[in-house]
């Protein structure tokens, strides 16, 4: 599987690393996991990173995603304590304002997190095309930044329109179905093609559903870049080569 990103995930909640389980956030429990001892998020990623022979590590911080201060001091307690760790954070950002204040309050840390921009969390149209004008001659203010292209039972979770406007897309994008996040129910290989017609110059990176490493190669030849994953790593289905 040469050059597939393979991508592990924690979500944070009050502090600790929880389970994600088909994007139903009021049922999240603290992780028990075969790869670590209890929930502590800097032994999880650890363990995580590990097993996946990863450097870069996907952080949502569902504090910020669900309207409560961001977890930006653990963060940078992570980053801190791994100088050789990427992030990947969804910290719930709803505009371009919102990723610059959580980058600010990392500090030196900062320049080795990108921002994640979910659709489900835009405030507003003039929001999503502040972050990602069209045309690359307009640049783009966060030039890591990725955006989520989230979808929950078919649907798009897309108040902005982002879902309708592909000129705007950055170069990377995350192919977010919430249904299959921990639900052990395979990737969702038809939206990621769908998005791909739709921007066929766009790096893909899906996530949600993975089981083992047959579905890794099946997201391969269906054109995806890398998938985001926890579950299949915590269970021991995947690992590494």
């Amino acid at each position: 599987m040469t050059s597939f990103l393979l991508v592990p995930v924690i979500d944070l909640l009050g502090g600790q690393v929880v389970r994600a389980v088909r994007g139903q956030r009021h049922l999240y429990r603290p992780i028990e996991s075969p790869l670590c001892r209890g929930s502590e998020p800097l032994a999880v990623a650890s363990a995580l990173c590990e097993r996946a022979a990863s450097d870069t590590l996907y952080v949502a911080d569902l504090d910020a995603l669900t309207g409560r201060d961001a977890q930006t001091p653990l963060l940078a307690r992570l980053l801190a304590a791994r100088p050789g760790l990427r992030v990947w954070l969804d910290g719930g950002f709803n505009d371009l304002a919102s990723a610059r204040a959580t980058l600010a309050g990392l500090g030196e840390h900062a320049v080795r997190v990108r921002p994640v921009f979910g659709t489900e969390s835009f405030s507003s149209a003039e929001a999503f095309d502040e972050c990602f004008p069209e045309g690359a001659a307009a640049g783009t203010p966060l030039p890591e930044a990725l955006l989520s292209l989230d979808r929950r039972q078919e649907t798009p979770m897309d108040p902005a329109g982002a879902w309708t406007q592909p000129a705007r897309w950055p170069r990377e994008l995350i192919v977010m179905t919430l249904d299959r996040v921990g639900a052990d129910a395979g990737p969702d290989l038809d939206t990621l093609a769908a998005v791909q017609a739709r921007s066929p110059q766009a790096g893909l990176i899906g996530a949600g559903g993975i089981r083992s490493k047959a579905d890794l190669e099946a997201a391969q030849a269906a054109g995806a870049r890398g998938w985001l994953v926890a579950s299949a790593l915590h269970d021991l289905k995947l690992r590494a080569r």
